[in-house]
């Protein structure tokens, strides 16, 4: 049945890859919306340096009332050496922390899924990574990326710099829950990360959490410093189905994916919280394969598969796009970052046809 009134969506293609991993994406999105008679409404914004180049600010105010009025909002990525010349707060990761706070999304939900058919491309053994599928769920809006005060100061040969990690409870309050709802979805175990033997902030996030969790006792709660949790990743990745940590942590955690699944470029995210969410892919920019036509577009198409998910609803239009991709690889076909001797090579275009072939 098709919707009454057509879900609107936000596109910030952005630097580097971006504008190359959006368009398939945004091609498998039309397609499964009209096949399954669902009514979507598209619109193009700038951000990062693309909105620098264009604006003079990685930001522009009509890039966020475009994001502010949509129901999803589908990135491609900031960044690139190009714009290092810059002041640090009209750099264009500033772009992304912006519009992140803006829309009020607290909470990064980062999915690491060991796809069967690229088992052998992670460094790490077979034995070790198969069937990974875990869930990072990470802070999104406090911690050292935003604390007041932070800054340089000091004369020159005597500087001195400052950046101050900083959450209160109800920050804390609100991810775990996230984590815990999550976690009753899934397989019912939430690892709480942080550095409370060290960390004062810590010794706050692991009383908060573990207060939450009294309203949540069907789900097993485990407690890891941020070290040991980083070990226990590529030793026995396994064992994790949520992860809960804040910002920082978060952010190196949740890269230690790209080793277990074989390519950062196989992983999506979703950004959420009071706003319409944000999906981008987590590679990054990459500019140094820029316009080659080589990018691996499986982490922005699954991204769609995210978004049909959590934004719309949807979650059997999720496991098609899902396993559209997954045959794709099964076939054996690869783009460059997953290629090996025997593969059948692919680039960006080919990869996403074949993709699109399946879906048809």
């Amino acid at each position: 049945m098709k919707m009454q009134n057509p879900k609107r969506i936000c596109l910030l293609p952005g630097d580097g890859i971006g504008p190359e991993v959006l368009q398939p994406a945004v091609e498998v999105l039309e397609h499964v919306a009209a096949s399954a008679g669902l009514a979507i409404q598209t619109t193009v914004a700038k951000v990062g340096g693309d909105a620098l180049d264009h604006f003079g600010t990685p930001l522009p105010e009509e890039t966020i009332q475009a994001c502010r009025t949509s129901d999803a909002v589908l990135l491609g990525a900031v960044g690139g050496p190009k714009w290092d010349r810059y002041a640090l707060h009209l750099r264009p990761e500033k772009g992304l922390l912006g519009i992140r706070k803006d829309l009020a999304l607290y909470a990064n939900i980062r999915p690491v899924r060991q796809i069967a058919a690229l088992v052998d491309r992670s460094t790490l053994r077979r034995e070790v990574v198969e069937g990974v599928d875990l869930v990072v769920v990470r802070e999104l809006t406090g911690g050292l990326y935003y604390g007041q005060p932070r800054g340089v100061s000091g004369d020159p040969g005597e500087e001195v710099a400052l950046n101050t990690m900083v959450y209160s409870r109800g920050e804390i309050e609100r991810i775990a829950r996230t984590a815990f709802d999550l976690a009753r979805k899934r397989r019912g175990k939430v690892v709480s990360v942080d550095k409370a033997n060290v960390l004062e902030v810590s010794v706050l996030w692991r009383k908060v959490v573990a207060a939450i969790h009294e309203d949540y006792r069907e789900v097993t709660l485990e407690h890891q410093y941020v070290d040991n949790c980083a070990m226990q990743l590529v030793l026995n990745p396994r064992q994790f189905d949520v992860i809960l940590t804040e910002n920082t942590f978060g952010d190196i955690l949740s890269d230690i994916g790209g080793v277990l699944t074989g390519s950062i470029g196989t992983l999506p995210s979703a950004s959420t919280g009071a706003g319409p969410a944000l999906y981008e892919p987590i590679h990054g920019s990459a500019p140094d394969i820029a316009g080659k036509g080589i990018a691996n577009p499986v982490g922005a198409i699954v991204c769609v598969a995210m978004m049909f998910e959590l934004s719309f609803g949807r979650p059997d239009l999720a496991g098609k796009i899902t396993q559209a991709v997954d045959g794709v690889l099964a076939d054996g076909y690869r783009t460059k970052d997953l290629c090996r001797q025997g593969d059948r090579a692919v680039n960006t275009v080919e990869f996403s046809d074949l993709v699109m072939r399946r879906l048809a």
